[in-house]
């Protein structure tokens, strides 16, 4: 449950560790070479054996995590001894089951907590601790199908892929919205798509506003959003907005004017009808959950009595994690509104270090303001990609800068960069399409227009 992240030296031979590449990714041959990024049970062993190679390969696995979301500074030490006990929050959050080993009262404060950083008065929001932010998704849009059966829902080139999950789970139609290439909504797209649905009989809509999207993170603009849905005719009781801020949820509200940078932090001040965002991301867990809000009165459109439960049906899962509750909780009362922002300032200010280095060592590279990805030219060497944990699409990848990543570690992986590119004489990619201005390949630095 307590995690140090310092980097550490990890056997070179790990035992019970293995994974051969040969195959070819994103047009990209892999080295055959074997490689020790995968890990394997050799049930031979003692269990003792067999956990201590597991922690190796965890402590090589954290020290080179650079491509995905996750805070890994927590320490809920002092929780250590509720593992021993079952804990379910099953049913609805706000409304005591007849099952009693539950953690509802922290559950409730952390909803509160998220309702108060998003403008949402006492007695006018509901929520619950999800799983994860896709559940969080998934249950804003089940909710969003209910109030308006027949709408469209929208969404843009860069949303992530819950959202069309969704769509087809709850079968409702979905419309795709452009991007520019810094990866935010195109509402130029937006309004003639919403038009030309509205003519073919759409008159209601669904629309997801990304507060970081995936790949770049980037913001959607949300005001331009709200405007041209009322200009359109699509008042309040036409359109349900849902903000997916499973990343930035927890960056943007923590910011000054200043390093916002003209950007909206979308909040129930707007018509948003729900936010979600992923509690093991920014704020940091040893479990993957989640947290929900949504405008109270929006529930009574999925709300069902379980008399097996003696309690609504309100989630979409049935029996939840409890001990998430009790993690966000207690990382709320050790960090406090000061470590948050901290922790904001920390990321954004690591990620402007990381991109400058970047580009600095010639590659191309972008970063959003304000944001926390830095997207850059995907390295052509898979081994190197799976080192690293990098995500990748196209001929792009990114790093998270996150609070748990150092100046030191980002260094060391411009460092490591540098010698990939050199050992295998890399030749720059064409990035343009992706990165816009920012690609730097031979042709585009000719050409720059």
């Amino acid at each position: 449950l307590n995690a140090v992240h310092s980097r550490v030296a990890v056997p070179t031979s790990r035992v019970g560790v293995s994974r051969t590449l040969g195959t070819s990714v994103g047009g990209m041959k892999e080295s055959r070479a074997s490689c020790t990024y995968d890990f394997t049970i050799d049930e031979s062993l003692p269990t003792e054996d067999i956990l201590n190679q597991y922690e190796k390969h965890l402590q090589d696995r954290t020290e080179h995590h650079l491509g995905y979301p996750y805070n890994l500074n927590f320490d809920h030490a002092a929780l250590h001894h509720l593992m021993e006990y079952s804990i379910n929050n099953l049913g609805d959050p706000f409304q005591t089951s007849n099952y009693g080993v539950h953690s509802r009262a922290f559950e409730q404060a952390v909803l509160k907590y998220f309702a108060d950083l998003w403008g949402l008065p006492d007695g006018q929001f509901w929520g619950y601790v999800t799983s994860c932010g896709t559940e969080g998704n998934l249950h804003a849009f089940y909710v969003a199908r209910e109030m308006l059966p027949n709408a469209m829902i929208y969404c843009t080139e860069e949303t992530h892929y819950s959202v069309l999950k969704a769509a087809d789970y709850y079968r409702v139609k979905a419309t795709v919205v452009k991007v520019n290439f810094r990866g935010e909504m195109d509402v130029v797209d937006f309004e003639e798509k919403l038009k030309a649905n509205k003519e073919k009989g759409f008159d209601t809509a669904i629309v997801n506003v990304n507060c970081g999207t995936t790949v770049k993170g980037a913001v959607d603009p949300i005001i331009d959003v709200v405007d041209i849905l009322e200009r359109n005719g699509f008042d309040d009781s036409k359109h349900f907005i849902h903000v997916d801020g499973a990343l930035f949820g927890m960056i943007l509200p923590h910011l000054s004017e200043s390093k916002l940078a003209g950007t909206t932090t979308p909040d129930f001040q707007l018509p948003v009808k729900s936010i979600s965002v992923s509690g093991h991301k920014m704020m940091g867990c040893p479990v993957p959950c989640g947290v929900i809000i949504h405008r109270k009165e929006n529930i009574d459109a999925i709300s069902n009595h379980i008399a097996y439960l003696n309690s609504p049906d309100t989630t979409i899962m049935g029996s939840r994690n409890g001990h998430a509750s009790l993690f966000l909780w207690h990382t709320i009362r050790t960090k406090g509104l000061e470590g948050f922002r901290s922790d904001a300032k920390k990321s954004i200010k690591n990620a402007g270090h990381l991109c400058a280095k970047l580009k600095d060592a010639g590659f191309g590279a972008l970063l959003n303001n304000p944001s926390n990805t830095v997207v850059f030219e995907k390295p052509q060497d898979m081994d190197f990609i799976l080192k690293w944990q990098l995500a990748c699409t196209g001929n792009i990848a990114h790093v998270v800068v996150m609070p748990s990543h150092t100046i030191e570690t980002l260094e060391w992986f411009v460092d490591d960069l540098v010698a990939a590119r050199k050992k295998g004489n890399w030749k720059t990619l064409c990035i343009r399409d992706d990165l816009g201005q920012a690609c730097v390949c031979e042709e585009c630095r000719s050409s720059p227009s």
